[in-house]
């Protein structure tokens, strides 16, 4: 019988998680099938759900909004990612424990590294958001060797916050900024902007300068699918900048979560490819 394996969320049926990890299986062999759950809206459902899936052979899980932060909650073990994240996007149940990871961070950077070419190491990279999204993406930005690393939010004080709890974890060296992104004027420029807000679905996206954006970087839109956005039509202003949605860092962690799982690593190129919507 295939191992059993789903991803979680409210509301679920626009995940393409089950396609990305069917065509994953199919390249690497693997005897497993995918599928999605709705955890629902009522109190308690994500955890009913959870344990009625462990009872039936679940192996593991990815989990989407809303119920990131229950995942943790729920877990035996977590990473250290995960701790700091405060959320969980990945489980599996091991010798009966039941284990809690958070590779969105990671899945941002091979995806800005590896696909978009884009090497961190000594650059300067700005995070706009101080929501879950950014908390996730913080440790393994500075594992990649930033140099500098600015979190900006329009709530200048949750920004800050935020830094100030993660910074005992990130390197001495590196040189920190976290404030209201009414700072962005007075700050040299960024060779990675990335928006961690949902805003730029709207065209309320965050109000960041041209001169913000280093010539020759990258603007990085975590949201994906949805062609130019606000956020990326604002860095198109800017010169000589590209720009990029997430749809390479929602691949990019699936790929981790699946070796994580399996035990081997599927390729990511093709199915990139198949999930690209060209930004115009």
């Amino acid at each position: 019988m295939p191992d059993r394996y789903a991803v979680i969320g409210h509301p679920i049926a626009h995940s393409k998680s089950p396609q990305i990890h069917t065509w994953f299986a199919q390249a690497t062999g693997q005897d497993m099938v995918y599928e999605a759950i709705d955890g629902g809206a009522e109190p308690g459902g994500f955890e009913q759900a959870l344990h009625a899936f462990a009872r039936h052979g679940g192996r593991g899980m990815n989990v989407t909004l809303p119920f990131k932060l229950q995942a943790l909650a729920a877990a035996d073990v977590a990473s250290d990612d995960a701790r700091a994240a405060g959320a969980a996007n990945a489980l599996r149940w091991q010798g009966g424990r039941l284990q809690a990871q958070n590779f969105d961070g990671v899945g941002l950077v091979r995806d800005i590294e590896v696909n978009l070419g884009q090497p961190l190491r000594g650059k300067a990279v700005l995070v706009l958001g101080a929501g879950g999204a950014t908390r996730g993406a913080l440790l393994p930005l500075a594992r990649a060797g930033v140099a500098r690393l600015a979190v900006l939010n329009r709530t200048a004080s949750k920004a800050i916050a935020l830094l100030d709890e993660l910074a005992a974890h990130l390197p001495p060296a590196l040189a920190l900024h976290s404030g209201g992104t009414d700072l962005l004027p007075g700050l040299p420029a960024f060779d990675v902007v990335i928006n961690a807000t949902s805003a730029s679905l709207s065209a309320d996206a965050p109000a960041v300068p041209p001169q913000a954006f280093a010539p020759g970087g990258l603007a990085y839109d975590m949201v994906y699918g949805k062609g130019l956005t606000s956020f990326l039509r604002l860095a198109q202003s800017a010169p000589d900048v590209r720009v990029a949605d997430g749809v390479g860092m929602l691949v990019e962690q699936a790929a981790e979560a699946f070796a994580w799982w399996r035990g081997v690593r599927p390729q990511t190129e093709g199915v990139l490819k198949r999930l690209t919507v060209p930004l115009v």
